[in-house]
C-alpha cells in the first residue's frame, strides 16, 4: 500500500469535517471550541474520536515524558489542533513525536486559526 493514501477515506472524512467546521466558525476562537465542535460532527458521523490522549513516552523501558493528543480517530488517526497565526517547526515536531511515541501511523496538524483551515499530514515510517 502507499503510504500517501494511509487511511485515504477516514483522513479525506477528517480533513472535510474539520473544514465543516472553520467554514461554520471561522477564526479566532480557542482550540478548545475547534477540538468540541469537531467531536460533535465526529459523532454525528459515527465515527469513534478520543478527546486529551495521553502519550507516554518510553525510554529503556521506563517512562521518560508525557504528552496530550488533542484527538485520536478511530485509534488510527492523531490530530493536533491549533488556533493560531502560524504554524511553526516545533508545532510539526509535537505531532513527529506524537506518532513516535504511539508507533501509529498517521497524523494531521490542524490550524484553524486562519482565515482558510491549514492542514498538514504526517506519516511515521
Amino acid at each position: 500500500m502507499d503510504d500517501k493514501f494511509l487511511h485515504k477515506e477516514l483522513s479525506y472524512k477528517i480533513v472535510g469535517l474539520a473544514m465543516e467546521v472553520h467554514r461554520k466558525l471561522g477564526g479566532g476562537f480557542l482550540e478548545k471550541v475547534y477540538e468540541n465542535s469537531l467531536m460533535i460532527l465526529f459523532r454525528r458521523e459515527n465515527i469513534k474520536a478520543e478527546q486529551q490522549i495521553p502519550i507516554e513516552v518510553y525510554f529503556e523501558a521506563q517512562i521518560v515524558g508525557d504528552y496530550i493528543a488533542d484527538i485520536l480517530v478511530e485509534n488510527s488517526i492523531i490530530l493536533e489542533l491549533k488556533a493560531i497565526d502560524s504554524l511553526a517547526n516545533s508545532h510539526r515536531s509535537q505531532t513527529i513525536n506524537y506518532l513516535k511515541a504511539t508507533g501509529l501511523r498517521v497524523a494531521y496538524l490542524i490550524n484553524f486559526g486562519k482565515k482558510s483551515l491549514e492542514y498538514e499530514r504526517f506519516l511515521n515510517g
